[in-house]
């Protein structure tokens, strides 16, 4: 018999639920609640903090690796050893904390958000549960090894934030620039958001690739025909080309997200209707 979850106490869950909340609220343009959850995130899940390192023993197993079994076994034992030597009395203080700063700063509601890889989080808390069985233990680490051999495409990584969200950004995205949302963009904004407990390492790793793909493109753009043959557009082309380059090591803001996604954009339908020729 499973033990009941409580998942305030669930520290992904937790974390996974301030992102969210983040999310929707810079797609609502709500600065404030964006600040707000943001900085609880900054605050409770920093280097060094008890919370971090709980986060990064399910992150351990619940983020996807496409791993061999031996590894994936290995790195389970290893995230048990580490889990159990946290200070457990100093983790149940942190978490009380958060849960309070969370109901002071933001609203309870926070911790009803949809986070669609609940099912695992909540497996991976019975799995450092002391109370469970030997035989319920091993069913759901097998069930967890399971996970983490599996082969995820990037794009299903990035249904993490449910399709209500990515609906409303698409709706907002579509209107001020007459576009659709990329697998790109879902990308870039998936480790936008996830930046702010990560000190932006995925980001930044993320963006010198992007941005040195989108270069490319936009170096390739200049040899189409329509765009060659237009002095204004390869002039236009090289700017854009210039401002990419100056995003190199800069902060990430709005504006440098959506100038981005912008950009993504240009390429994608520069290089569709090269296609569609």
């Amino acid at each position: 018999m499973k033990t009941k979850h409580n998942k305030k106490r669930n520290t992904a869950f937790v974390f996974e639920a301030l992102v969210r909340e983040a999310t929707v609220a810079i797609l609502k343009e709500d600065s404030k609640t964006r600040d707000k959850a943001t900085q609880l995130i900054k605050k409770h899940f920093k280097p060094g903090s008890l919370l971090k390192k709980d986060l990064d023993c399910y992150r351990s197993l619940y983020e996807n690796q496409q791993l061999d079994r031996f590894t994936s076994e290995k790195i389970l034992k290893e995230v048990k050893i580490q889990k159990h030597t946290l200070d457990q009395e100093g983790l149940f203080k942190e978490q009380s904390d958060l849960i309070h700063d969370v109901n002071k700063e933001l609203n309870s509601s926070v911790f009803g958000n949809f986070v669609p890889n609940y099912k695992t989080l909540a497996t991976i808390a019975q799995i450092f549960s002391p109370k469970i069985s030997p035989k319920n233990q091993v069913i759901l680490e097998n069930e967890i090894v399971k996970n983490m051999m599996e082969s995820i495409e990037i794009i299903e990584a990035q249904e993490k934030i449910d399709n209500v969200v990515y609906s409303t950004f698409a709706k907002k995205f579509n209107e001020k620039y007459k576009t659709g949302l990329l697998d790109e963009q879902r990308e870039l904004l998936t480790h936008y958001i996830s930046s702010f407990a990560d000190n932006a390492l995925g980001l930044k790793i993320f963006l010198n690739e992007e941005i040195a793909r989108l270069k490319t493109k936009l170096e390739e753009a200049k040899e189409v025909d329509e765009v060659k043959s237009d002095s204004e557009m390869i002039e236009k082309t090289s700017k854009v080309i210039e401002k990419l380059e100056g995003f190199a090591g800069a902060s990430v803001d709005d504006d440098v997200l959506l100038t981005i996604m912008k950009t993504q954009a240009l390429v994608k339908e520069i290089h569709s209707d090269v296609s569609n020729d």
